[in-house]
């Protein structure tokens, strides 16, 4: 979602607007949610703030969540597609699930902050009469994410983006790719990464295996280590990779403006969000926040087992870091 709200408020910033106004109006709106989403625009569509207040000026909106999902279907690869073989097709998932879910503070008064949800996360699942990972809520659509979210642990949601595998894939190529710094020799076999050690631009099949990557790898004292971390590791790893494409996006469209059309495309042909979300509105107003600062969050969390299924709980902490992402405490500084 940062990486994208880059790309349209940049292009948006280099006068670009009407090209990418065309593009951005056939990103696919997610519907259903309404009854979910904290309202940030009224019912003729201007922007309010918590008192219903018109607002003038996109970056005088009040603090926002965003729930940024990536998603493991592979709607949209074709079999004659270069990376087929790597992705898979539609049948190599059955349903589908959030193989990412973040949720990204923007703050009125400047900073940005993102915490990620494991997706072994053990919940209660609104609407199932149970409890299930996090990332199974996803199989019975994005209404009952969101639900999961809102219901079970209280954090507001203002909007909603999701893009999946191929998306995410496009997005990078066209970025020119995103850099990495690796201390060691890393690879994960299963996800089919494989980086030697340095700091590497990655494109975006490799930057998918990265950010995807549950069996991750260093070369060290001669042998491979897998790390312990498992899921934390991995969401820690998307937040990196997050942070990093954010920045490459403004360096590059600083430096070449006119790469935003190509960007745009393949961000409206990936992505799919709200009803209710302006893409040019937010974008502004997240450009704005991030330039004061973008803070990454860990969610404390221990392992558990439920019947064979090895899962996530919320650990000691986890309330006063969910508070700020409700909007009922403050920013925790990072130990």
């Amino acid at each position: 979602m940062l990486l994208v709200m880059v790309v349209v408020a940049t292009s948006a910033a280099v006068g670009l607007t009407r090209a990418a106004d065309s593009r951005v109006a056939e990103v696919e709106r997610v519907e259903g949610l309404s009854g979910l989403l904290a309202g940030s625009v009224d019912a003729d569509g201007n922007l309010v703030d918590e008192n219903g207040n018109v607002l003038d000026d996109p970056v005088d909106l009040p603090s926002e969540n965003y729930l940024l999902v990536g998603s493991d279907t592979r709607e949209g690869i074709s079999q004659d597609d270069p990376d087929f073989g790597v992705i898979g097709d539609a049948n190599a998932v059955s349903g589908q699930r959030a193989d990412t879910i973040m949720v990204l503070r923007r703050e009125l008064d400047g900073g940005a902050a993102i915490v990620s949800l494991p997706r072994d996360l053990w919940v209660e699942i609104p609407g199932t009469g149970g409890s299930n990972r996090i990332n199974a809520a996803y199989n019975g659509g994005a209404e009952r994410l969101v639900a999961t979210v809102v219901e079970t642990l209280g954090i507001p949601i203002h909007h909603y983006v999701e893009v999946n595998f191929v998306g995410f894939r496009d997005i990078v190529n066209e970025l020119g790719g995103v850099t990495i710094c690796f201390p060691y020799p890393t690879r994960d076999v299963k996800a089919g990464l494989d980086q030697p050690a340095g700091c590497n631009l990655l494109d975006g099949l490799q930057a998918l295996a990265f950010a995807r990557s549950r069996t991750y790898q260093e070369f060290r004292e001669g042998q491979w280590r897998t790390d312990p971390t498992a899921d934390i590791g991995r969401t820690q790893r998307q937040q990196q990779f997050i942070s990093a494409a954010a920045d490459g996006a403004i360096a590059r469209l600083t430096d070449q403006p006119f790469a935003s059309g190509d960007l745009i495309t393949a961000v409206s042909a990936s992505v799919k969000v709200d009803d209710t979300l302006d893409p040019f509105l937010a974008a502004a107003a997240l450009k704005q926040s991030y330039s004061g600062g973008f803070t990454k969050y860990s969610l404390p969390v221990f392992s558990d087992t439920v019947g064979d299924k090895s899962v996530l709980r919320l650990g000691k902490g986890s309330t006063e870091l969910l508070d700020y992402f409700r909007g009922a405490g403050p920013a925790r500084s990072i130990e």
